[in-house]
């Protein structure tokens, strides 16, 4: 008689595990829009200049396996991109020809960096891992002093 009556209260444990998932991936989903950006033909870096810092990662198809390697680094640690301010804006679509596409002129897969002054910081024509961004980014003067103004905020 006991395991009848467990059995019954499977379904409803299961219902509300999927809930459960459910709502924790769609959390997951809204922090990677916040910070994953498809490139428009209008992207203009000039809306990011001194609020952001943009990676700019161009490939000529999703399934670029350098494309696919670099989003993955950066999905790793979405509060490393949180604390420097990155946005990464991505175009995968080079017949688009985008302003950026025109601006930064990559061929093929490109990593590029920009600093919150709107220039480049940083160009690569391979992925890079998020401890190797956070390192390039956090010796910049302007980082410093973002470090600096956080750590007399937290006295």
């Amino acid at each position: 008689m006991a395991t009848l009556r467990q059995y019954k209260n499977i379904p409803g444990r299961i219902i509300i595990l999927a809930v459960i998932l459910f709502i924790s991936c769609l959390q997951l989903t809204r922090a990677s829009e916040n910070y994953f950006v498809e490139v428009k033909k209008n992207t203009n870096l000039e809306n990011f200049v001194w609020t952001q810092r943009p990676i700019v990662i161009f490939a000529n198809s999703e399934k670029d396996p350098n494309f696919i390697s670099q989003i993955e680094f950066l999905s790793e640690d979405l509060q490393a991109l949180e604390e420097r301010d990155i946005v990464v804006l991505v175009d995968t679509n080079p017949s688009n020809s985008s302003l950026l596409r025109k601006r930064l002129r990559p061929h093929g897969f490109a990593f590029i960096l920009i600093g919150k002054d709107g220039q480049v910081k940083l160009r690569k024509p391979s992925p890079w891992n998020i401890r190797e961004i956070a390192r390039v980014i956090d010796k910049m003067p302007i980082r410093q002093q973002e470090m600096d103004r956080q750590k007399q905020e937290k006295k």
